[in-house]
């Protein structure tokens, strides 16, 4: 079972991550943002690919699901930090942390 606490631990040992705000959540980046963190430390949202996002909500119903809107369809994955393990946990953010490096940065 993990928490905030474990996802955030696990993220920003990734090389080159860093935490700042992100409306009402944490965001934790390389060069994009990869994975936001809720302020309660329940729910983590991640980048994946499309085909990534069906094989992990195929592989952990409990834990992934797709985010109900356009954030969704393009492969944001909402997990229940609860119902991971440290193992799913440390997949996920390896998985979504190999798209945020090498792209490069949007300008705000």
């Amino acid at each position: 079972m993990a928490d905030g606490a474990d996802l955030r631990r696990m993220a920003l040992a990734l090389p080159g991550a860093s935490e700042a705000p992100h409306f009402d959540r944490a965001a934790f980046r390389a060069d994009r943002i990869f994975v936001t963190l809720d302020a309660a430390g329940r729910t983590a949202n991640f980048k994946f690919t499309p085909d990534e996002q069906e094989f992990k909500c195929q592989l952990a119903p409990e834990v992934f699901t797709p985010i109900d809107n356009g954030w969704g369809r393009q492969g944001w994955t909402m997990a229940k930090l609860a119902a991971a393990s440290l193992d799913d946990l440390q997949a996920a953010l390896e998985m979504a942390y190999a798209h945020a490096v090498g792209k490069p940065k949007r300008k705000r």
